[in-house]
C-alpha cells in the first residue's frame, strides 16, 4: 500500500465522523504520489501524518443573551492547522452547519491556498453554530462579544489573524475587533476585513470575488479566449459572488444568474450594474432574500430550492457553499456547453461532479487557488497594519492582480513539472503543498 493511502487510512480512522475534511484530505492526498516518487525525504519524515494533523483545536462555550433576556448557549472553535510559513491565518463562519469536521476540512484547504499567496501566512479555521439571520445588531454584538471572550486568548497578531467568512463580514469583524482591544488593551492587526479608516484595508471587501475573476481570466488566456462577450452563472449573493459579477461586467461579461439558500434567479437580459446595485442593496443593507428580485424585474425568474446549473452558460462560478455542484449540475453544466469554472466558494464541487467536468475537458480553477484573493488581500492589510500604513485602492487591487496571475502560473507550472499539464486542481495541490513540506522539513519534527 502507498504512503499515500496508508496516510488516509490512518486520517479515516482517527476522525472516522468527519466527512468533509475527509473529502478535503483526499482531494489534496490522491495527487500527491509523484512528489513522494521524487522526495522519498517526506515519507521518511511523515510530512503527511503531520499535515493532516492540527497543531492546535480549540473548543469553547458562547453564553450570550438574546433580546428577551434568554440565554442561548453556542459552540465556538478554532483550528489552528499549520503553522510552517507564517501565523495562523484563516476566516471566522457563523452558520448553524460549522461542525469540527467543516471547519478541519476549511483549515486545511487554507494551508495551501495560503502557501500559493506567496505570503508569510499559515492556515487555521474556526466560526461557530451560531446564526445570524434574523437576529438584530445588539443580539449579534452580544454574540461576537462572547466569543471573542475566549478566542482573545488563543490569537494575536504574530501567532493567529483570523478573518470573515459565511455569516461574518465588517459588523462582526468590528464588534469582535473592539472587544479584543478591551480585553488585552492592544490595538494590534490581529483581525482582517476591518473597516476602512481603523486598520482595514481598500479592496478587502472585494478581493474574493475579483481575484476569482482574475484567475478565470488567466485560465481563459491560456486557451486563447476572453470573458467578454460570455454568459456567466454565478450562485451566492453575499460578498463573493457580488463582487465577481461586478469585475465580470467591468470584463464585458454576461452576469445571468444569482442566489442564495432558498433558490435563484434567472435573469435572460442580464444583471446588469444597475441591477447589481439593487441586489447588493438588498442583501447588504435590507437583508432580504433573492427572490425579492423578481418583483423588481419582472423579466427575471425565480426557481425555488434549486441551484443554477441548469442554465445554458459559458461559464459557472460557484460562489457560495461547498459541494454545490453535484453530479447532476456537472452534467447539465457539460450539456450545455460550460467551458471553464472558477471556484469562489470553499470545495463548492463534489467528487463526482469534477471528475464529469474533467473528463469533458472544462477548465477548472480550484477554490484554493481561485478563491485566494480575499485571504491575499488579508495578508496585505496585515502588512498596512504592521507599517502603520493605508494603500490606495489601485495598489491593492493592482498587487491582487499580480498575486492571482502568479497563483495561476504556480499551478500551471507544478502540473506540467509533474506531467499533468493543464491540470491545476494537481497543479494548485502540489505546488502549494511542496511550499509548505519545505518549510516543515527545515525547521524539524515540531
Amino acid at each position: 500500500m502507498s504512503y499515500v493511502k496508508e496516510a488516509f487510512d490512518r486520517v479515516k480512522l482517527r476522525d472516522p465522523d468527519q466527512p468533509e475534511f475527509h473529502q478535503a484530505v483526499w482531494e489534496v492526498l490522491e495527487t500527491l504520489e509523484p512528489v513522494f516518487e521524487k522526495h522519498p525525504e517526506y515519507v521518511e519524515a511523515k510530512i503527511l501524518d503531520r499535515l493532516v494533523e492540527p497543531e492546535r483545536t480549540i473548543s469553547f462555550r458562547v453564553p450570550w443573551v438574546d433580546d428577551n433576556g434568554n440565554v442561548q448557549v453556542n459552540r465556538g472553535m478554532r483550528v489552528e492547522f499549520n503553522s510552517a510559513i507564517g501565523p495562523y491565518k484563516g476566516g471566522l463562519r457563523f452558520h448553524p452547519s460549522v461542525n469540527v469536521s467543516i471547519i478541519k476540512f476549511l483549515g486545511f484547504e487554507q494551508i495551501l491556498k495560503n502557501a500559493l499567496t506567496t505570503r508569510p501566512i499559515g492556515g487555521g479555521k474556526g466560526g461557530s453554530d451560531f446564526d445570524p439571520k434574523g437576529k438584530s445588531d445588539l443580539e449579534i454584538m452580544r454574540f461576537c462579544q462572547s466569543f471573542m471572550n475566549e478566542l482573545y486568548r488563543h490569537i494575536g497578531a504574530s501567532i493567529d489573524v483570523p478573518a470573515g467568512d459565511i455569516g461574518v463580514g465588517g459588523r462582526e469583524i468590528g464588534y469582535m475587533f473592539g472587544q479584543y482591544k478591551k480585553l488585552t488593551g492592544k490595538w494590534e492587526g490581529v483581525l482582517t476585513g476591518k473597516g476602512y479608516g481603523w486598520g482595514g484595508s481598500l479592496i478587502r471587501p472585494e478581493a474574493t470575488g475579483f481575484g476569482q475573476v482574475y484567475f478565470l481570466r488567466e485560465m481563459l488566456a491560456s486557451k486563447g479566449e476572453k470573458i467578454e462577450g460570455k454568459a456567466c452563472a454565478i450562485s451566492g449573493s453575499g460578498n463573493v459572488a457580488q463582487y465577481c459579477a461586478m469585475k465580470i461586467l467591468e470584463y464585458g461579461g454576461k452576469v445571468i444568474t444569482m442566489s442564495d439558500s432558498g433558490g435563484y434567479i434567472f435573469d435572460k437580459d442580464g444583471i446588469d450594474e444597475s441591477k447589481l446595485a439593487w441586489i447588493q442593496d438588498l442583501k447588504n443593507n435590507k437583508r432580504g432574500r433573492i427572490k425579492e428580485y423578481i418583483s423588481e424585474y419582472k423579466e427575471a425568474v425565480y426557481h425555488a430550492g434549486e441551484r443554477p446549473w441548469g442554465e445554458v452558460c459559458d461559464i459557472a462560478l460557484p460562489s457560495a457553499t461547498q459541494n454545490e455542484i453535484e453530479e447532476k449540475g456537472a452534467k447539465n453544466l457539460v450539456k450545455n456547453g460550460c467551458i471553464a469554472i472558477s471556484e469562489g466558494a470553499n470545495m463548492p464541487t463534489s467528487p463526482e461532479a469534477y471528475t464529469i467536468l474533467n473528463e469533458a475537458g472544462v477548465l477548472f480553477g480550484p477554490a484554493k487557488a481561485a478563491n485566494a484573493g480575499g485571504v491575499a488581500v488579508s495578508a496585505l492589510e496585515m502588512s498596512q497594519n504592521a507599517s502603520f500604513d493605508e494603500w490606495t485602492s489601485e495598489k491593492v487591487d493592482s498587487k491582487l492582480d499580480q498575486i492571482m496571475t502568479g497563483i495561476h502560473k504556480q499551478c500551471s507550472d507544478a502540473a506540467e513539472e509533474y506531467n499533468q499539464k493543464g491540470d491545476l486542481v494537481v497543479g494548485a495541490n502540489i505546488a502549494g503543498f511542496i511550499k509548505v513540506a519545505d518549510a516543515m522539513m527545515s525547521q524539524g519534527i515540531v
